[in-house]
C-alpha cells in the first residue's frame, strides 16, 4: 500500500469536513472496496434469484461452497505472499523490473498446485461420497482456482498503485456475474443455488483474466529467472509461517465449532455452524475499520518518520540518528494509542446499530449471543494486526512470528474452552488470543525500541555467505623452505 500517503494528504491538507469524508472514502477504496464489492454481489444474487423460496438442503450447499472457496483459497495464499511481497520490494528497490513476472508466473506455479493438492481430494470426496452432481462439483472447483488467481494477482496490481483500477476490475466481474445468473436462472431454466454458483465462477475467471492482463501490462519484461525468487522462501522462512499461523489463527475458533453439536453436516462432506459462522461475519465488519485508519495514518505519518530514520542511518551523524530514532518511535506509539481510540469509538457505535438491526434481518437468537464476545475479540485483533505490520518496519521477523504462534495457540486452546461455556462467551477464544498477541506485538516492540541500535549496525556480516567447498583452516604453515627447517623464534 506504499505510495497512498502523498494523496491523502492531498486530500487532507484541506482541513474541511468534505475533505476528511473523501479521505475515508479513498482509504476504503484502497483497502477494502474489492471484498465489498464481492460480498454485495453475493447478497443481491441471493435477493434475485429468490433464495428464501429455495430448499434448504439446496441453499446449505451452495452457501457451504462458498464459504469453503473464500476460506480455504485465504489459507492456501497465506504463506506464499509475504515472501513474494518481499521479493517484489527488494525488486523495485534494485530496479530490476524484469524480475516481477518470473515472480509472479513461479508463485501463480505454486499456489495454484498448493490449492489443486487440497482443492481435488474434497471436491472426489464430494461427489463419491456426498453424491454431488459432477457439474456442481466441477463448477465449484473452477470457482476455488480462479478465487486463488484473483486474491495472489492483488499484491503485484498494488505495486501500480492504480487502486481505482483495481476496483472496477471487481466491479466489472461481479456485474457480470449478477447478470448472469439472472440469464442462467430464468432465461435457461436452471436451478438457482447453480445459477449463482455458476455466475460467480464466471465473474472470478473473468476478474482473474483481466488482473492477469493488467499484471503482463505493467511488467512487459521477463528476465526468466524463476529461481532467484526460491531463496526467499529459505531466507525468510519466518514470513511464511507467521502469515499462516496469522491467516490460521483467523480461522480456527471457527474450525473449533465446527466440531460441536451445533455444527451441520452437508453431502457428507461440508461441515459449518451457522449461527457462529454468521456472527464471526458481522463481528469482523464491525471492526474492520480498523485497517482503512492504519493504512491511513501510517501512510501519512508513520511512514515519513521511518524514511527519515533510515535516511539517518545510511548517511548521518550520531545525533541525527539518535534524534530520528526517538522521534519514530514516538511516532509509532501515538499511531498505535490513537488507532485503538479513534477504533473504539467506532466499533462501539458500530456494535450498538448491528445489535439493534440484526434481529430485524432475522439474525437473531445464537447469532447475537455468539456476536457480542466475538465483536470485543475482533477489536484487539485488527490493532495486533498493526503491531505486527511495524514488527516488519523494524525487520524484526523473530517478533512477527512469536505474535503469530502465541495468537493462534491461545485462539485454539480458548475456544476449545469456550465450547463448553454459555454461548453468550463463545468467542472468547478470539477475544484472549488477539489480546495475547497484542501483548506480545507490544512489548516486541518495546524490545526493539530498546536495542535497535544492535539490531541495525550488527547484525551485518563481514564476509559473504557463500556454496563451495570449506578452505583449510590452517592459518601458518611452521615449516619453511625445501629443508623443512623449523622456524625458531629469535630471543
Amino acid at each position: 500500500m506504499a505510495g497512498i500517503g502523498v494523496k491523502l494528504n492531498k486530500i487532507y491538507e484541506k482541513n474541511t469536513l468534505t475533505s476528511d469524508l473523501y479521505g475515508f472514502l479513498y482509504s476504503t477504496l484502497v483497502t477494502i472496496a474489492p471484498m465489498l464489492v464481492v460480498m454485495g454481489g453475493v447478497l443481491l444474487m441471493r435477493l434475485l434469484l429468490g433464495f428464501s423460496d429455495l430448499g434448504y438442503a439446496e441453499r446449505k450447499l451452495y452457501s457451504c461452497t462458498v464459504l469453503y472457496m473464500f476460506v480455504f483459497s485465504i489459507l492456501v495464499i497465506a504463506p506464499f505472499n509475504p515472501v513474494l511481497s518481499r521479493f517484489m520490494s527488494d525488486a523495485l528497490y534494485e530496479e530490476r523490473y524484469e524480475d516481477i513476472r518470473p515472480c509472479f508466473y513461479a508463485g501463480l506455479f505454486m499456489t495454484l498446485l498448493a490449492g489443486c493438492c487440497i482443492g481435488i481430494p474434497f471436491c472426489l470426496h464430494e461427489h463419491f461420497t456426498g453424491g454431488v452432481p459432477v457439474s456442481y462439483v466441477f463448477t465449484g472447483f473452477c470457482g476455488y482456482v480462479s478465487l486463488i488467481v484473483v486474491i495472489y494477482s492483488m499484491s503485484y496490481l498494488s505495486i501500480s498503485k492504480d487502486y481505482k483500477r483495481v476496483s472496477q476490475l471487481f466491479f466489472v466481474g461481479m456485474l457480470l456475474a449478477v447478470l448472469l445468473s439472472l440469464v442462467f436462472h430464468y432465461w435457461l431454466g436452471m436451478e438457482g443455488t447453480y445459477s449463482a454458483l455458476l455466475a460467480l465462477t464466471v465473474g472470478f475467471f473473468v476478474i482473474a483474466a483481466l488482473e492477469y492482463g493488467q499484471v503482463r501490462q505493467f511488467f512487459q519484461e521477463n528476465s526468466g529467472q524463476y529461481r532467484r525468487m526460491l531463496g526467499y522462501f529459505r531466507k525468510y522462512w519466518k514470513l511464511v509461517i507467521t502469515n499462516f499461523l496469522y491467516v490460521l489463527g483467523l480461522y480456527v475458533h471457527n474450525f473449533v465449532f465446527w466440531t460441536t453439536e451445533l455444527r451441520s453436516v452437508v453431502a457428507n462432506s461440508f461441515v459449518c455452524t451457522e449461527p457462529y459462522d454468521v456472527a464471526s461475519c458481522i463481528a469482523m465488519f464491525t471492526n474492520i475499520a480498523a485497517s482503512v485508519i492504519f493504512i491511513s495514518r501510517v501512510e501519512m505519518r508513520f511512514r515519513a518518520r521511518y524514511k527519515a530514520y533510515t535516511e539517518a542511518v545510511l548517511g548521518g551523524r550520531w545525533m541525527d540518528i539518535r534524534t530520528a530514532q526517538r522521534r519514530m518511535f514516538r511516532q509509532l506509539s501515538d499511531e498505535l494509542f490513537s488507532l485503538v481510540r479513534i477504533q473504539f469509538i467506532i466499533s462501539v457505535v458500530l456494535y450498538f446499530v448491528a445489535a439493534l438491526l440484526m434481529p430485524r434481518f432475522g439474525y437473531g437468537g445464537l447469532v447475537l449471543e455468539f456476536y457480542h464476545c466475538l465483536a470485543a475479540g475482533y477489536f484487539p485483533l485488527f490493532i495486533m494486526y498493526a503491531a505486527i505490520l511495524f514488527l516488519y518496519y523494524l525487520n524484526d521477523l523473530s517478533g512477527g512470528l512469536m505474535t503469530a504462534a502465541v495468537f493462534c495457540a491461545v485462539v485454539f486452546v480458548g475456544s476449545i474452552i469456550g465450547t463448553h461455556l454459555p454461548y453468550l462467551w463463545g468467542g472468547i477464544g478470539v477475544f484472549a488470543g488477539s489480546a495475547a498477541g497484542f501483548l506480545v506485538a507490544y512489548f516486541r516492540l518495546r524490545w526493539v525500541e530498546r536495542n535497535l541500535d544492535t539490531h541495525v549496525f550488527c547484525t551485518g556480516r563481514i564476509l559473504k555467505y557463500v556454496l563451495g567447498v570449506q578452505p583449510s583452516g590452517k592459518v601458518l604453515d611452521r615449516y619453511t623452505g625445501v629443508d623443512e627447517t623449523v622456524l625458531v623464534p629469535r630471543k
